[in-house]
Parts: C-alpha cells; structure tokens; sequence
C-alpha cells in the first residue's frame, strides 16, 4: 500500500488527483471524470470516448407532462472542498437561478469526488438542491456512469453466480448482431469472440435487487485489474429493498444507479411541485480497483471486491465527507423493536416475522415505500424471533414499513417513528395482522412478492444466453413469454387444486397466447377445484400480484359471463418485468368478493382472464392467490 500524501494539481483544462494508487484526471469545470490511471494502465476509462462520456453523471427528467429528456450533469464552478496530506475533496457545482427563463433542469447540482491516502479507490457522490421557487417538473432517473476500455475489460461479475466473459460492443451492431423484438436484446450473429455466437445480449439480464446488489463490476486483461462499484448502503437509492436496477453492461459499461423507474414505471416518478424545496445526498458509493500480476488469480480480484464491500459498510456512515448535508454516525439515530404476524388461522399464538424486512420511509401507507423516490430509506432484515435494529438514521419523522415471506400484504405501524440525533428509540412489540376474512380453501403460490415459485420454462434454444442456463435465475433468458403459446399451444392453462403443481404447472407470467395465425390473443387460465360443501357468504379470493404490465384482468366464477364476473382491472401496470426478463415489479394485493352463492357443491372453477390481445409483452407474474371461505357456518 502507497504511503504517498495525496496531491492535487490544477493543469489547463484538468484537475488532477494523485494518492500513489489512483490518479483521476477531472476536466473542470464540468466535473466530468476524464482518467483513471491504476495498476500500470494509463487509463482503465475509454480514452477513445468523447471525455464527456467516460465517467459521468447524467439525468432524465420531464416537465409535467411533457417528453423525456436526457442530458449530461456538469459544473460551471469548481472548487477545494478540503485539502491535507490525507484526504483531498473537490467540487463541479452548478446552482440552478429559478429566475431563468428557459428549459434549464430546474435543479442545482454539486457533484464531488474524493480520495485518500493509501486508498485503492476514490468515493463519489453528489448534492441535489431545489431552491425555492423551482418550477415544478419529475425526475425520473440519475445515476454515475462508467465506460471502460473496450479492448481490455471482457470479464463482467455482478454475483458469485453471475460472471462472464461479455460481447463487445461492435458485437451489438447490425453487422454482427440482430435486434429482437426488445430493442436492447440482441443475438450475437457473428460476434468477434466466436465462443458467444447464437446467444442473447440484454443489459436487463443483469439487473439486481438492491438487497442482493452491493458490488459490481469488471476484470481486465493485461494487466489484471478488477474496476468495482460499491454501495456501502442503499438508503439514498429510491424505491427500498426490493428496486431492481441496472449494474454493467456490454460497453463494457459500469453503472451506479443512483434513482430510477426501471421494473416499476411511472409510478415511482419523482413529482416536484411548483416552487417544491427538496435536497438529496446521492452516496457516497465507493469506486473500488484492485490488481493481481498472476493472471491464474484473477478470480480473487472479485473475492476482493467483496470483501473490500463489507469493510465498507462497516465504515458507515463515512467520517470525512465534507458536506455539511450528509451526516455522520454522531448526527444520526436509530430504532429496535420486535415484528409479530397474528393470523389465528395459522396459529393460535403470535407468530414471529422472521426474515422480515422492515425499513423507515418518507412514505406513510401500506406498501407506498415501493414508489417512494424523494426521501432516504432504511431497511433491515429481523432474525429468527423478529427482532431488528435500524441504525444510522437521519433525524425525520418516518413510516415504519414491513413484509413478511409467508404472509401477504404490507405492515405500518399506525404510529409514525421519530429519530433524533444520537438516540435510540425501543418499540413495542409490534404486530401485523395480515388480510385474512376466513379459513383457506386453497391456495396457489408461496407468498414473497416474486414468482419464483411458478413454472418458468426452458429458453428457446434460439436466444439462448449460456449465463442463465441452469440458473434458478433461469427467467432472464429472453422470449420467454413466447414459450407459454408452446407449452399450450391451443388450449389454455389449466391447473386442478390438489393435482397439479405450481412449480410445473403455473406458468410464471399470464401473457397473451400466441394462435396458429401468429396473433396474440386473449388467454384465459381455469383454477378448477371441488367444494364438498358451500358455506352460506362471500368468500374471499386473494390475488397477490407481483408485476403487470398493461393487463386487462377479469376474474369469474363457473361460467365466463358478465353475470358470473367477480373482478375486473383493465391497463393495470407498467412495470416491463416480462420484456426486461424480471421476476417481480410492483407488489400489488387485490380482495375479491365472491357471492357463495356463485358456487356449488362440487366441481368448481375460477377463470382469469388476460383480456388484453395483440400485446405480446403484456403480463401479470402472480405471486400468491387464496380462496378463503367464509366464517359462518351455515351450509348449503
């Protein structure tokens, strides 16, 4: 490890870092991250690349209403934050005047980077800041991104499970690649690396849920020098434990996003309103490079990484980030409690939440923390009694959410929770009683907002990507929704309660059915089940849904007629789990009545329809259905 001081030199255009490990070149005032020099390679960043876009902060955002827009973040004032022998942090500012006219992004931005003595790596971050009198407009997403060398980094690792060698990027164009039906998915025809030939390229294969996701990144070749991105928490991140976001890509592209809409929709847009004051510390996320001189070990560079990942949340929050807006250890506070699940007819007992996640957000009502884009969020898993700790919050007034594997629905507590510097706030017991009007009758599925416990099939072999093979990731292999025309190729699912089986026979996405005519049709599924007797009143169906995507539902009950509906929901979700090869989205719970007297003593069955035809990437994923009965005890 280099003892050398950490220097700064301001050359023409340039302000350059250097610790003896690490040299960033900056071009000021803009902010934009130029050079990497490390382990003996003048630059880990594409120097082919325009330096505007090597490493660079961006934006999409609308007014309300109105298009999409892109564009790059940059400063117009630079500046020394702070300086020693140690730590050096600097400063591409650019405040917004909401006296402006135009089309300015009403939003003032301070983007930072900091290194340090003997540290293989630098911390980014940046300040966002609506002063008053802003217009209003959305944000949408905002994210640092990195491209590197092309020519040296081929080895991508998101997981312990998920590596590999990647496509390049002339491998994505028509000469060498064919666009899919999804824009981003393209099968490799003749790639430059042969061994990739006939498989399937998508940046969304590789998305992560925040709570799985912490590292990412890249290993080169020649020299061996692992490129990483590390989130030493997530709480500035939007949308909790269970947002899916992008990580690398072919590029090779290394991306920490920051706040996004991918999995969710619109949804989970940032509303500003006119005149709206808000700010927002986006990081620090560490940027992590390590070497090895002995290419057999290229493999503990990821081990590395890892580990590095642990010593950084460990030293959470940072002691030497200047910005008087992000809070350290001492200016924060924390909370413990205990969650309990009470549903009698699971048991007679309180149940402890165990594995639950429960988290602090601005966001007030059940499930609303999935959409919740403005404020800091902080999550945590219970043990095995139910027991958990939150701790480095800030200071707020907060909603205290939960969910619980096994259970549907979402928990709130009714009162909200205060965090004050340097406390710590004891709760209660606090218990979750689950939606629940009676006994099941049956059910469908293992309650844990995924559809992982459905059918998923077997990729066509066409659009194969040899990562996902075998992989109980196996649904990020593309076209699968094409498979379900396959699988029932004129006749719909049908699934008999106590005969049939989930896992082989649910399939995991409700799609349109592909005819003999190549057209996308309505499909409508049948649950068939046997009522030895029917209880005089409304029973209850539970319809755990964990993605949809521009779904027209309806649900009947023994006949598909308009007197037998019970349900109907119609453009429901914009999440694009089945196009961007996802598993869930947007948790949704929705309680149907059924009338007893809809039913009968018998054979029985429940039919849901996708009615939405001609959409081949329309869908719902559910998560868990029950059919409960009712409480009285009156028979038919």
């Amino acid at each position: 490890m280099s003892n050398k001081k950490v220097s700064l030199i301001s050359k023409g255009p340039y302000v350059i870092l250097d610790n003896g490990l690490v040299k960033l070149t900056i071009l000021k005032p803009q902010g934009y991250l130029s050079g990497i020099a490390y382990g003996g390679l003048d630059n880990v960043l594409d120097p082919k690349s325009n330096e505007s876009s090597r490493g660079y902060w961006d934006v999409n955002w609308s007014l309300p209403g109105g298009q999409d827009r892109y564009q790059l973040l940059r400063g117009v004032e630079y500046s020394v934050v702070r300086t020693s022998n140690d730590e050096i942090e600097v400063s591409f500012k650019n405040e917004y005047d909401p006296s402006t006219k135009g089309d300015d992004f009403p939003l003032s931005v301070d983007i930072r980077y900091i290194l340090k003595t003997g540290v293989s790596g630098f911390h980014c971050y940046a300040i966002y800041e609506r002063p008053s009198g802003c217009r209003a407009f959305d944000l949408a997403q905002t994210r640092m991104a990195f491209k590197l060398r092309p020519e040296k980094f081929h080895y991508m690792a998101i997981s312990d499970e998920k590596q590999r060698v990647m496509p390049m990027p002339q491998d994505l164009l028509p000469d060498r690649g064919k666009q899919l039906i999804v824009p981003e998915s393209v099968l490799l025809m003749h790639p430059i690396n042969p061994d990739l030939k006939g498989q399937v390229d998508d940046k969304y294969q590789y998305s992560v849920d925040n709570k799985d996701g912490g590292v990412h990144g890249w290993i080169s070749s020649g020299p061996v020098i692992g490129f990483w991105i590390i989130f030493p928490s997530h709480e500035f991140r939007n949308g909790g434990p269970t947002k899916q976001n992008l990580t690398a890509h072919t590029g090779p592209a290394c991306l920490a996003m920051l706040h996004g809409t991918h999995y969710i929709g619109q949804d989970i847009l940032a509303h500003f309103g006119e005149g709206e004051t808000w700010r927002k510390v986006f990081g620090p996320f560490f940027v992590y490079l390590n070497s090895t001189s002995d290419v057999s070990n290229a493999h503990n560079l990821w081990v590395d990484a890892k580990n590095q990942r642990l010593l950084e949340e460990m030293a959470w929050p940072y002691d030497f980030v200047s910005s008087p807006y992000y809070l350290n250890a001492k200016e924060r506070g924390s909370v413990s409690g205990r969650l309990l699940v009470q549903d009698r007819y699971v048991s007679d007992s309180l149940i402890p939440a165990k594995n639950a996640y429960v988290g602090l957000s601005a966001a007030t009502t059940e499930g609303s923390w999935q959409t919740e884009s403005k404020g800091y969020q902080f999550w945590v898993q219970t043990d095995s009694s139910g027991n958990f700790t939150i701790k480095n919050v800030i200071p707020g007034v907060y909603g205290l959410h939960g969910w619980v594997p096994g259970f549907i629905g979402d928990y709130v507590a009714k009162a909200r929770v205060t965090i004050s510097a340097g406390s710590h706030s004891e709760l209660s017991n606090l218990t979750y009683v689950p939606l629940r009007d009676g006994p099941t009758i049956w059910d469908i599925g293992f309650p844990d907002r995924t559809a992982t416990g459905s059918y998923v099939p077997d990729v066509n072999p066409t659009y194969v990507n040899k990562l996902f093979v075998n992989s109980p990731e196996k649904y990020r292999q593309y076209g699968l929704w094409d498979r379900y025309s396959d699988v029932h190729p004129e006749f719909d699912q049908t699934f008999t309660i106590g005969i049939n089986d989930p896992k082989k026979d649910w399939f995991f996405a409700h799609v349109d059915r592909r005819d003999a005519n190549d057209k996308y049709v309505p499909s409508t599924w049948t649950i068939k089940f046997n009522l030895k007797s029917v209880t005089s009143g409304t029973y209850k169906l539970r319809l755990a849904i964990a993605s949809a995507t521009r779904s027209d539902l309806k649900v009947f009950v023994n006949h598909t007629d308009e007197a037998h509906q019970v349900f109907q929901v119609t453009n429901l979700g914009a999440d694009n789990t089945v196009c961007r090869h996802g598993i869930h989205g947007l948790y949704r719970l929705y309680s149907v009545d059924v009338s007893s007297a809809l039913l009968v003593r018998g054979d029985n069955s429940i039919f849901l329809t996708q009615a939405r035809g001609g959409d081949e990437l329309c869908g719902i994923l559910y998560d868990y259905l029950r059919l409960e009965g009712p409480v009285a005890s009156e028979t038919i």
